[in-house]
């Protein structure tokens, strides 16, 4: 097998090299076409930024909350990056960007010419991505044949991350904002109305049941010992009118204890998803910022060549094998 296999390798330089200026010419003419065409491509610089995303906690959790669960100075985990990634990926920054440097124009697509949507989508596929690194960071590339441009819209792209991050963070922080605000002003209003309630029973001379019920037991108790009939029987008339109100007093006065422990926790709840509702945070940190770049990052002339060449010489090699095989008599 391997005698056999080293004469087929024999006979293959043999017939490469029985045909060398055919392969000349057809790698000359390749190189030739491949030179062309590499002129003719478009110079573009290459802009990137690098960045680690930050987890999304709750903002107000850390000044309401008194165990932290989580910290908002640490880097985000592989999830995190993703999620960023999906953002920079998203259609509200790529719609922003497009309108931001007119790339219709740049890119010479018309506007509502029939494909024109799925042609700039494509373009701007090929000359902008994001993508994951294997140190965890996510980088955001960015082609164009004006290097000042590249590094603008790069960075123009971390910023919009940021913008965006926060919109759909806050969008739904409001909700549970709202949520909270009904809440906290609904125990309010019950609050308000069983005070109003005890404002009746004060204006009738019940201030504080118990105690004032303990402290005419006493009176009462006092005025038998001494023989003061009279007293005793007003102080019994008293306690009897103040025990009409018994009920309604304990009622309101428990009630009350409640509700104003559910307004305590309800209050710290409607000031921390106001705080998560309001407030703007970094989606991820910027290690390099984008800039002009002094070299021209594609296309790679050399390679285009290179591999125009080496394409047309397997083709030819395949095809002239191809014909030897069937010129070839059969046995």
């Amino acid at each position: 097998m391997a005698e056999l296999t080293s004469l087929d390798s024999t006979h293959l330089v043999r017939f490469i090299w029985d045909r060398r200026k055919t392969f000349a010419a057809v790698g000359g003419g390749a190189a030739l076409i491949g030179a062309a065409v590499a002129l003719l491509l478009e110079s573009q610089f290459k802009s990137t930024v690098v960045m680690f995303a930050t987890p999304q906690h709750s903002i107000g959790e850390q000044f309401y909350e008194e165990i932290k669960r989580n910290d908002l100075l640490e880097y985000g985990e592989t999830e995190d990056a993703e999620r960023l990634l999906q953002i920079l990926n998203s259609d509200r920054i790529r719609t922003r960007i497009i309108a931001k440097y007119d790339l219709w124009t740049h890119y010479g697509i018309e506007p509502g010419s029939p494909g024109s949507a799925t042609l700039l989508g494509r373009e701007y596929a090929s000359n902008v991505e994001s993508q994951l690194t294997r140190y965890g960071s996510v980088q955001v590339t960015v082609y164009d044949r004006d290097p000042q441009r590249a590094a603008d819209m790069a960075n123009d792209i971390a910023f919009l991350a940021d913008s965006v991050s926060n919109r759909l963070r806050n969008d739904r922080a409001r909700e549970a904002f709202r949520y909270a605000e009904a809440s906290f002003l609904q125990v309010q209003g019950e609050i308000q109305a069983m005070e109003d309630s005890l404002g009746v029973l004060y204006g009738k001379g019940v201030y504080d049941y118990p105690t004032q019920i303990e402290g005419l037991n006493e009176q009462y108790a006092t005025a038998l010992n001494e023989g003061r009939k009279a007293n005793a029987e007003a102080i019994r008339l008293q306690m009897a009118e103040l025990s009409t109100f018994a009920n309604a007093f304990n009622k309101l006065a428990n009630l009350l204890e409640a509700a104003y422990e559910r307004e305590a926790v309800l209050k710290r709840r409607y000031e921390l998803m106001r705080l998560d509702a309001e407030t703007q945070m970094p989606a991820a940190f910027v290690v390099d910022y984008a800039s002009p770049a002094d070299k021209k990052a594609r296309p790679v002339r050399w390679l285009i060549v290179v591999l125009t060449t080496a394409s047309a010489l397997a083709a030819a090699l395949l095809a002239l094998l191809a014909h030897a095989t069937l010129r070839k008599p059969e046995a």
